[in-house]
């Protein structure tokens, strides 16, 4: 982290202890505007990547973060690392990523469908009735279902490839143009 960022995060991290009166480790957040699925917003909490979601504008999500991170800064931050994965990604080079991710604010079982989701390979689908039978409960597959559309982490944690039984789509919440193209760029499906 360059000396800039480091006064800006102090400075922010202070105002922020004097304003609210509360201390803690900042969120740090970006925005990747230049994607083939739209404008992607990540947040990391430090213990990994805790959020790449779907945005409409930074204003939005910056008060997501402080709403679900209750009691942190908030400070703008490049997240290189999370960024060149997904560039990656996209381009095609690496369809796997190997991204530290941050689950802590989930119920245990939703985090056990997602760790459940991201064993799933690129280029492979499973249903929601195979994840839940996976997080430990074959008859949850409407509370797997819930999971997934709760998933902070899209696309790293590939909700995208579980599909309905009948293996159709089912949802996602970026909506189901971006998960075809997602399962499609994977070779999941073909066009």
């Amino acid at each position: 982290m360059n000396g800039e960022r480091r006064a800006e995060e102090r400075i922010v991290t202070e105002v922020f202890a004097r304003i609210t009166d509360r201390a803690g480790a900042p969120v740090r957040w970006a925005l990747m505007d230049d994607t083939p699925v739209g404008v992607l917003g990540l947040a990391d909490a430090g213990r990994g990547l805790a959020r790449l979601s779907y945005v409409r504008g930074d204003d939005a999500f910056v008060a997501a973060l402080l709403e679900d991170f209750d009691g942190r800064p908030v400070v703008h931050d490049p997240l290189d690392q999370a960024r060149r994965a997904l560039d990656r990604y996209f381009a095609g080079k690496s369809l796997a990523f190997n991204l530290d991710v941050d689950l802590s604010l989930l119920s245990d079982f939703d985090r056990k469908v997602l760790l459940a989701t991201a064993r799933i390979p690129a280029g492979r689908v499973k249903t929601y009735t195979q994840v839940a039978k996976e997080a430990g409960n074959a008859r949850a597959s409407r509370a797997a279902g819930n999971a997934l559309h709760k998933n902070p982490v899209a696309i790293v944690v590939p909700c995208h490839r579980v599909l309905r039984s009948d293996g159709s789509l089912g949802g996602y919440g970026g909506g189901l143009p971006i998960k075809e193209w997602l399962l499609t760029h994977e070779g999941a499906l073909l066009v």
